[in-house]
């Protein structure tokens, strides 16, 4: 297989996965959040709460804020950076309203409740487990629902504020909205909406979290053996993996020894043990978690040079709410 066709393939496997993880988005925001009128940040968060308040479709206002932030990112961030956003904001915006048209409904037409009334909370959980899961699957496969992702690469670009700073901000400011629209009810009800609301801001976030930071959990072993010329050769071969050879020095029995110091994939330590043992039961190794692992196989270096606030937007995205 050629290197352009490795690239393709890749191209259109991170496509389907993402459109995998939309599907579960607009599913889990349709079925579990809107019926309730749960709140969000981001532009679906945006809305969600025009449609709340006025009935207007939330796909379309979804659509047409994501397009006129498209259309001024586009010359800030460039085209190569925006293309799977692009991709991603037309499919979720289809998918939303699919979803409005197979979720059940009751004989006046609105959304039927289909965990029964007085399950908001319930509802919430588990709606922003799969919203906050779908999140993380489309930016592991270097995607992006846009919203305010694209503000805040915007403002990153030119100001020296983060990422998460901004999409934090951003969010509060959307979810703290409802305290100044009386057509959620009066002030205890909007303060309700509002708690709601930051309770979804850190479910997702904890969701995304965990499922992203889990895919890119990395481990160091530390394999002593007599038998790692061996061992070297078989991890190199059958596991296509990197193996760095150190020098040891006993310091109990006084011999020259080499250790192997391997970095890895968390998901990979079950296939490392089992190889170890199958070429010498008796080696001692030692595995630990690491923080991060960049380079070559792992994480790109995302640091910004001396002097520069701006970011680069060829490096894959770190994953932040909001879509």
């Amino acid at each position: 297989m050629t290197i352009n066709h490795r690239i393709i393939m890749k191209e259109v496997q991170d496509y389907v996965v993402i459109t995998l993880g939309l599907f579960l988005y607009a599913f889990g925001f349709t079925f579990f959040l809107m019926p309730y009128e749960i709140v969000t940040g981001g532009v679906s968060g945006i809305a969600a709460i025009i449609e709340y308040a006025s009935g207007f479709p939330n796909q379309y206002t979804y659509f047409l804020i994501n397009l006129a932030l498209l259309v001024v990112a586009l010359k800030i961030l460039g085209l190569k950076f925006l293309m799977k956003t692009i991709y991603a904001i037309i499919v979720l915006t289809f998918l939303l309203g699919l979803m409005k048209e197979l979720v059940p409904r009751d004989e006046t037409g609105e959304m039927v409740k289909i965990l029964g009334e007085g399950q908001n909370f319930m509802s919430l959980i588990i709606g922003c487990m799969m919203t906050g899961s779908a999140l993380g699957i489309v930016f592991l496969n270097n995607g992006s629902t846009g919203g305010s992702d694209i503000i805040a690469a915007s403002v990153n670009k030119y100001y020296n504020m983060s990422l998460g700073t901004v999409l934090f901000i951003l969010d509060f400011m959307i979810v703290g909205s409802c305290l100044f629209i009386p057509q959620f009810g009066d002030i205890l009800n909007r303060t309700h909406m509002i708690v709601f609301g930051f309770c979804t801001m850190m479910i997702e976030n904890f969701m995304l979290d965990y499922i992203y930071n889990r895919r890119r959990s990395s481990v160091q072993f530390l394999i002593f053996s007599e038998k790692w010329q061996e061992i070297a050769n078989a991890i190199g071969t059958r596991m296509d993996h990197g193996v760095t050879i150190l020098d040891g020095h006993g310091w109990y029995s006084g011999k020259e020894r080499k250790v192997l110091c391997i970095l890895a994939k968390k998901n990979e330590s079950t296939d490392m043990f089992r190889l170890i043992k199958m070429i010498d039961p008796h080696a001692f190794v030692s595995q630990s978690a690491v923080i991060g692992v960049f380079g070559e196989g792992f994480d790109a270096i995302k640091v910004k040079t001396p002097g520069s606030t701006s970011i680069d937007p060829t490096a894959p995205k770190t994953p932040k709410l909001k879509e």
